[in-house]
């Protein structure tokens, strides 16, 4: 029995511990990240704003389009400024995801 609690022991600590590479932060309880994912020609100033939303159930169902084509078509954007990527997760029960693009 000590020989099974051992082994479960340091199987869990290694799956905890062990790095698995994500491109933004991700945490394991709860999740808030706002993170860029491109710019474009350097200027800042924008006029027209554009968002696309994705959501995900359990892990299992996932549905939305928050595609950067999407974003810019929701807001009549023709010339893309720069883009940002926010997440929010809780617990891996429900997750929602949206690009928002910045332009003209």
């Amino acid at each position: 029995m000590k020989k099974i609690s051992f082994i479960v022991s340091v199987l869990f600590l290694a799956a905890m511990l062990s790095g698995c590479a994500t491109p933004y932060p991700m945490g394991m309880i709860y999740t808030e990240v706002k993170a860029p994912v491109a710019a474009g020609d350097g200027a800042m100033a924008y006029s027209k704003t554009g968002t696309a939303k994705a959501t995900s159930i359990l892990g299992l169902v996932a549905t939305g389009d928050c595609s950067i084509k999407a974003a810019a078509a929701n807001g009549g954007i023709k010339n893309i400024k720069y883009v940002d990527y926010d997440a929010r997760n809780t617990l891996g029960i429900y997750g929602e995801y949206t690009t928002t693009v910045y332009g003209d």
